[in-house]
């Protein structure tokens, strides 16, 4: 639907209450109907906007492997059209929803229904899920990877010991239903805000070329090294580094309905972020799931001082340097040897579509010399963050993933790349393949 078809369509609804002619209503002063108590979101607009052409449920992959999951449009709009009426508690299914937000990139109509499941689940979790149970507490602390994180990093030897260690996985299934098919992603033994003030901090100061990088929990914890690729790269290319305090982007607290949780760490980094974005700063992440929240997901969410300013300025830290840089006309110049000249197949993560983001690897790494790439098709990794760490879904998250697989093996390559480290962990889950960020192969091109 157009935005001038859209206008006309909500013009055509002031204009007309339960049937009533138009020329029975006073615009200057309409009879409204309180449908949501005064400070609730009211997404009936968009449910309206929805005319069931059920693109959404075509594109749900959790649909296309549960039948008895009821799919996007019931998560969405449906109950939203049902609560206009009745005091109705959320469908218990909203939490089979696994956030990919494909529903959302897909529907011709644009309704916000990334918008609409995350609240619902936040009122599902907020009102009918007992904060006692066993699913409550596991989704918690899978919710705030961050706390944990933070914890085994002060330990990480011992922590990649213990996690991994086969009596402790057992008894985390059977008491935390987290299933122990999984391998538990190893911790680094110094994190990335570690090395970065062991360093000194940014090697290149240039007031004209600043950018902020939201690392993240992963690339804190985790995956150093796609953090460390990006500074060494955005170095190369002029940019002056700054790393302000931040906590988590809020997206795996999103997918579990832990909204109180999301808007404290969501309060820290508007804070931070708009601070240096006022200083002539742009953000920049590695992960697309981060940027995703931190450009979408807060304003549809939050009412937070600085929220649009920090929507407006957040960017992919490849798509960072495809705007402002000749980066396609360096890559004709670069080559990549050692261990990063491979054959590599792709998988673009459903966040990274969200964004539009999806064929900016494919596009870069086809004239870099060294370097072959493969997409290997659109389909859903499964894992969605923490979705396939819970033992009552990880089968469910496997066959979604099946094609993504299937189609790894199928290509040249045995390596693979993606942006998303979860995305990454269900790559190398189900295939063995080792998984790279494409900054790292950058690095490898212009830096090392």
């Amino acid at each position: 639907m157009s935005e001038k078809h859209r206008a006309d369509e909500a013009d055509r609804r002031r204009r007309t209450t339960d049937g009533v002619a138009s020329e029975t209503v006073n615009p200057e002063q309409p009879d409204a109907v309180e449908v949501f108590p005064e400070g609730e979101f009211d997404l009936r607009p968009g449910a309206d906007d929805c005319y069931k052409c059920t693109t959404c449920e075509t594109s749900c992959p959790v649909a296309a492997v549960d039948k008895s999951f009821p799919g996007p449009k019931f998560q969405g709009p449906e109950q939203w059209r049902l609560k206009r009426k009745d005091e109705i508690e959320i469908d218990p299914s909203i939490s089979e929803c696994s956030n990919c937000l494909r529903c959302d990139t897909s529907c011709p109509s644009g309704v916000n229904l990334a918008q609409m499941h995350n609240t619902a689940r936040g009122e599902y979790v907020d009102n009918q899920l007992s904060t006692f149970s066993i699913k409550y507490v596991r989704n918690r602390i899978l919710a705030n990877y961050r706390t944990s994180a933070r914890l085994a990093s002060m330990f990480p030897r011992t922590a990649n010991f213990v996690m991994n260690f086969k009596p402790v996985r057992w008894a985390m299934e059977k008491i935390l239903h987290v299933p122990s098919e999984r391998d538990f992603p190893e911790f680094a033994t110094q994190t990335f805000r570690e090395w970065w003030s062991e360093r000194g901090g940014a090697q290149v100061t240039n007031p004209d070329k600043q950018v902020a990088y939201f690392h993240g929990c992963y690339a804190n914890y985790n995956t150093t090294e796609v953090a460390k690729a990006m500074v060494r790269l955005y170095e190369y290319f002029g940019y002056e580094i700054l790393v302000p305090p931040q906590k988590c982007s809020g997206t795996p607290m999103f997918a579990n309905g832990m909204l109180d949780d999301a808007r404290r760490h969501a309060e820290t980094n508007v804070e931070n972020l708009a601070a240096v974005i006022e200083d002539g700063a742009d953000v920049i992440a590695s992960c697309t799931s981060c940027s995703m929240a931190l450009r979408n997901e807060y304003p549809e969410l939050f009412d937070i001082d600085g929220i649009e300013t920090l929507a407006k300025n957040t960017f992919d830290a490849l798509e960072y340097l495809r705007i402002h840089e000749d980066l396609h006309g360096a890559i004709q110049d670069a080559s990549v040897s050692g261990e990063f000249a491979e054959e590599f197949a792709y998988h673009a993560p459903c966040h990274s579509r969200n964004q539009g983001l999806d064929r900016q690897a494919i596009e870069l790494f086809r004239d870099l010399d060294g370097v072959q790439i493969e997409d290997v098709g659109d389909s859903c990794s499964g894992i969605s963050g923490t979705y396939g760490w819970k033992e009552e879904k990880y089968e469910k998250s496997m066959k979604i993933g099946a094609e993504m697989f299937e189609h790894m093996e199928a290509a040249e390559g045995t390596t693979g790349m993606t942006e998303c480290p979860t995305c990454g962990m269900q790559m190398e889950h189900g295939t063995g393949y080792d998984v790279h960020h494409p900054l790292e192969v950058l690095e490898a091109a212009f830096v090392d």
